[in-house]
C-alpha cells in the first residue's frame, strides 16, 4: 500500500469525536448510554428556515452558487453583524463557508506558514490547534485558569506573543468551558494587541446568543475599531438556530483576507448548499423567539448540572455565562479506586471509567488542554441531564 501523509501524524481524530463514537458502538450493543460529549442542539430547525430551504429548491435554486456566498444571504449576514454588534462590513468583506469551522480553517490555509505561531487561550476547541498544526504552525497556548473564571488575562497573551506569532485566537462564550469575555476584559486585551500589528485576530462567535443572566456579548472589531483591519469576526447559524446539519457558517473581515478565504475555498469545496443558504437566511431575518426559547432551556440546564455536580463527592463545578458546556475539576476524585475496581489516575481515567460503568459519555480535559477536567454538553434534553446527573453521583459515591 503506498503511504499516506506525514501530516496526518500531526492531526488525530478530535476527543469528542472519538468519546462520541465509543457512545454510539456500546448503544449498538443495546446499552443505555447517555451521552453528553457533543455540542449538538436538541432543538429543531425553525419552520420557516425550513420552508425557505424548501422554495428555493422549487424555484431552481440547486445550481453552483457563488464561492463566496449567495447574495441574499451575505446581505442577511450585513443585516445581522449591524444588528447584533454594530459592525458594518461591505458584500466583499463576508464569506461564507461549510460551517463556521470551515471559516477558520480557510483563514488559518490562507495566511499560517510552516514555524508561524498561534496564541490560544485554553481550555480551547480542539480544531484551533489541530488546524495551526496541520498547516505547520505552532500552537502557544495561554493558561485560562478556573480562579480567573477561564478567561484570558491581558498580561498573559502579551506575554505569548513573539515575532513569529500569525494569530490570536479567541471565542467566547468558550467551548469547552461557557465564559464569556465582558467588553471590559476585551478592551484590556485590544490595548494589548494595539502594541502588535503583525499579529491577525480571530473572534470566534459562534457561541454569541446563548448568554445568561444579563451577560452581553461584545467582539473585538466592536470594542476596538482601530483593530478592525487584522480581525476576523466567525459566526454562524449552527448554535443559535438548531441548524448544525445545515453547515452554514460566515466570516466578516478585511477584504484581502475575505479575498483569500475564498481562494482557499475555491480549492476544497467551492460554494455551500444553495438550499442551505436559504434556510440560514431565513433564519438571520426571521422571527427570533426560538432563541430566546433556548436561552432560557440551556440556562435551566446548565443551573441544575451545576448544582448537581457541586453536590458530587470530589467535583467542583464552575458556573459559565453562556453557551451549553459545563467543565467541572475531577481533581477530588483522582488517586481513588471505582467500584468497579479501576484507579483513576487522570481525567481520561474519570471518563472512560464513568462511560464503562455507568454508561454517561463525557470528554476529558486534557483534550481542551486542561486537566483534571470534563467537557459536559447540556445540549440535551431534561430528563437525560438529571439521569447522567444521578449516574455520576452513584458514581462519585462509589470512589474509595
Amino acid at each position: 500500500m503506498p503511504a499516506l501523509a506525514q501530516r496526518l501524524d500531526r492531526v488525530p481524530v478530535a476527543a469528542s469525536v472519538q468519546m462520541t463514537v465509543k457512545a454510539r458502538a456500546l448503544r449498538a450493543e443495546g446499552k443505555d448510554v447517555i451521552s453528553l460529549t457533543i455540542g449538538e442542539p436538541n432543538f429543531d430547525t425553525p419552520p420557516h428556515a425550513i420552508e425557505a430551504a424548501h422554495q428555493a429548491a422549487l424555484r431552481g435554486e440547486t445550481k453552483y452558487p457563488p464561492q463566496d456566498g449567495v447574495k441574499v444571504l451575505k446581505e442577511a449576514i450585513q443585516r445581522k453583524f449591524k444588528r447584533d454588534s454594530d459592525l458594518d462590513f461591505s458584500l466583499d468583506e463576508i464569506c461564507v463557508s461549510n460551517g463556521g469551522k470551515q471559516c477558520i480553517y480557510n483563514a488559518l490555509m490562507a495566511t499560517v506558514d510552516p514555524g508561524d505561531e498561534v496564541v490560544i487561550p485554553t481550555p480551547y476547541w480542539s480544531a484551533y490547534s489541530l488546524m495551526a498544526e496541520l498547516m505547520g504552525g505552532v500552537p502557544v497556548f495561554v493558561a485560562c485558569p478556573q480562579n480567573n473564571g477561564f478567561k484570558p488575562r491581558a498580561e498573559d497573551i502579551d506575554a505569548a506573543i513573539t515575532p513569529k506569532t500569525k494569530w490570536l485566537m479567541l471565542n467566547s462564550p468558550n467551548n469547552p468551558t461557557g465564559a464569556a469575555i465582558s467588553r471590559e476584559e476585551l478592551r484590556a486585551i485590544a490595548d494589548v494587541m494595539v502594541k502588535h500589528p503583525h499579529v491577525w485576530i480571530m473572534s470566534d462567535d459562534m457561541y454569541e446568543h446563548l448568554l445568561f443572566d444579563g451577560f452581553e456579548h461584545a467582539t473585538m472589531a466592536q470594542v476596538a475599531p482601530e483593530l478592525r483591519d487584522r480581525t476576523l469576526t466567525i459566526t454562524g447559524v449552527s448554535k443559535t438556530y438548531a441548524m448544525t446539519g445545515w453547515r452554514v457558517g460566515f466570516a466578516g473581515g478585511p477584504k484581502a483576507l475575505i479575498k483569500a478565504m475564498v481562494n482557499m475555498q475555491g480549492q476544497v469545496a467551492a460554494g455551500i448548499s444553495t438550499v442551505g443558504q436559504a434556510a440560514a437566511a431565513a433564519a438571520l431575518d426571521g422571527p427570533q423567539d426560538g432563541v430566546a426559547e433556548q436561552v432560557i432551556a440551556y440556562k435551566r440546564r446548565r443551573d441544575f448540572v451545576v448544582a448537581a455536580l457541586n453536590a458530587c463527592p470530589g467535583i467542583n463545578c464552575h458556573k459559565p455565562e453562556g453557551a451549553f458546556y459545563v467543565f467541572p475539576n475531577v481533581a477530588g476524585c483522582l488517586g481513588k479506586t471505582t467500584s468497579g475496581g479501576r484507579k483513576l489516575n487522570n481525567d481520561l481515567d474519570f471518563c472512560m471509567a464513568l462511560l464503562e460503568e455507568q454508561l454517561v459519555a463525557t470528554v476529558h480535559g486534557e483534550a481542551y488542554g486542561m486537566s483534571p477536567y470534563l467537557r459536559i454538553s447540556t445540549a440535551t434534553d431534561d430528563e437525560a441531564l438529571a439521569e447522567a446527573c444521578t449516574r455520576i453521583r452513584a458514581f462519585c459515591d462509589g470512589l474509595q
